[in-house]
């Protein structure tokens, strides 16, 4: 009997394509890198800006990590798994995004070196994992506190954050208002709301004890400013109620119409009356106001606006004391909030309305101007990492100083841990040691110096016990980040390290990738030819 060949079993689709072992940990491996790559030279005082074009040709110019991810169309999934930790570190600490991103990638860039010595990955991950613990540990016994009374150190974190990106030309400005913003709100980082308006310069930006509505009053008859304004906060429509159900009305006669007319005028001039009986001079509406109410309202002197977001109304509530109102029958003095003036004012090419000088506000707006949006439009980013940061430290109550002088420590600390260890790990430790190194060296070339003098420098200062030495990329020394008031968050930085060391984990664990092939299109007839 002829022995017959062995038929080959097939258990995926004809499309799916399948790498595995050194092949699919190197595939990964560059994926990550090279995500990594696109956004370094974005780091620090000195980094460079990317242009973003969308498909519609929209046109984006920033140096905010997370954004720069968030725009390019990225499709490789282990690439997408680098997006997410940058989209973690914008959602938890809001800012260090870029840091994050850098430090994961440089983590697999040295785990790769190890893989070729036949490393096992596990072995690696494990190494890694101790080490992040071991760093988080070192930065929080180097931290400092800090509380909302230290205003010197919180306007030094904003222009920390801002430093770099499109504010730092107005950075002492800017933080100035958004100190006092946080002590306005109570340190309540959500209750300060941030509006970007093209049109004047960086250094025009305002704070408004109040809140911004980029609405228009309802009526050119209402007045276009109200002094000494009481406000009412209304959920509901400014309207005749119309049935839940359907319904039909027959009309024979002209007029019963005319009498459907007047039954709701006087509705609404009973609504108006209602209004006015509670001693409100402004209507702010989250529904509708109907025509006829908007006369009656104009004829009354009152202020209105209609249909404003549920955030704005909610924020108005603590701007201005008001209690938000269901029912405009239920409406009584005691639900009415004050503000010093209320005005509809033109900024830029839109009409916006300002309730503003709330004397007890517990909820601010910063306006931001800028020449053109996309200046103005950077500004807000650069901002809003600033207010990530004062609500991350406010948070943690602790600070380190930054210039690459915090990685530059825990870095000396992990060579001394790993010499401490006996099993391969330490290879792990040490590769961990270095790649926190990145931070350093990456500040050192994007200001055009030489990463070699420069690291040699400062693991001589770190090595002598100077805790804080970090780099001046403008002067290329090193010099004490503490003293010169370059202070960033403790959770900032924990959460880079965190969030780079699980995921670097996590890819060097795969060793197998299986893509399924795209599903065939349905084929449509063409008709063409006949």
């Amino acid at each position: 009997m002829k022995n017959n060949p062995v038929q080959p079993i097939f258990i995926l689709p004809e499309n799916t394509q399948r790498s595995s072992g050194k092949n699919a940990q190197k595939a990964n491996i560059m994926a990550a890198k090279l995500v990594a790559e696109a956004v370094r030279t974005t780091l620090g005082p000195k980094g460079m800006d990317k242009m973003l074009v969308d498909s519609l040709g929209e046109v984006t110019i920033t140096n905010d990590g997370v954004t720069i991810l968030r725009e390019m169309p990225i499709e490789h999934p282990t690439a997408k798994m680098i997006v997410e930790v940058a989209r973690t570190q914008e959602s938890e600490v809001g800012d260090g995004t870029t840091s994050a991103v850098v430090l994961a990638g440089e983590l697999l860039k040295n785990a790769e070196k190890l893989l070729e010595s036949n490393i096992h990955p596990t072995v690696l991950a494990k190494g890694y994992r101790m080490a992040a613990e071991e760093a988080i540990r070192m930065l929080n016994s180097i931290a400092k506190d800090v509380s909302s009374k230290d205003e010197d150190m919180l306007i030094a974190i904003a222009e920390t954050a801002m430093t770099g990106k499109g504010a730092e030309a107005n950075k002492q400005v800017l933080a100035k208002l958004m100190v006092e913003a946080l002590y306005i709100t109570k340190g309540s980082i959500r209750d300060i709301h941030v509006q970007k308006k093209t049109g004047g310069s960086a250094e025009d930006s305002e704070l408004i004890t109040g809140i911004l509505l980029d609405k228009e009053r309802v009526h050119s008859g209402m007045p276009i400013s109200v002094k000494e304004a009481k406000i009412a906060l209304l959920n509901c429509p400014f309207e005749v109620r119309t049935p839940d159900t359907d319904a039909k009305i027959q009309i024979t006669d002209p007029l019963q119409l005319q009498a459907f007319v007047d039954q709701e005028e006087k509705m609404l001039k009973k609504m108006v009356d209602k209004l006015e009986e509670s001693g409100a001079n402004v209507l702010l509406c989250q529904k509708g106001i109907d025509d006829i109410a908007q006369y009656f309202l104009a004829k009354r002197g009152i202020y209105a606006v209609r249909r404003i977001r549920k955030t704005d109304v909610d924020a108005l509530s603590k701007a201005t004391g008001a209690t938000i109102v269901n029912n405009i029958q239920e409406l009584t003095e005691e639900d009415l909030g004050t503000a010093g003036i209320v005005e509809e004012r033109k900024v830029g090419d839109m009409i916006m309305t300002f309730v503003t000088d709330c004397k007890h506000a517990q909820s601010v707006t910063l306006l931001l101007k800028g020449a053109t949006q996309h200046v103005v439009d950077e500004l807000k980013r650069a901002v809003d990492d600033a207010l990530g940061d004062l609500g991350a430290a406010l948070r943690t109550g602790k600070l380190v100083a930054g210039a690459g002088s915090p990685e530059m420590e825990v870095a000396r600390a992990l060579r001394k841990y790993g010499e401490g260890l006996s099993g391969r790990e330490q290879l792990a430790v040490l590769a961990f040691a270095d790649s926190m190194e990145i931070i350093p060296r990456t500040l050192a070339e994007n200001a055009g110096l030489d990463p070699i003098d420069v690291l040699t420098a400062l693991k001589s200062a770190h090595d002598k016990g100077s805790v804080w030495a970090g780099i001046d990329v403008f002067t290329g020394k090193v010099v004490d980040a503490w003293s010169h008031g370059v202070l960033e968050p403790l959770a900032v930085k924990v959460q880079a390290i965190s969030s780079a060391s699980e995921v670097a984990e996590m890819i060097l664990r795969i060793d197998d990738v299986i893509a399924g092939g795209q599903p065939e299109k349905s084929s449509v007839p063409d008709f063409s030819q006949y």
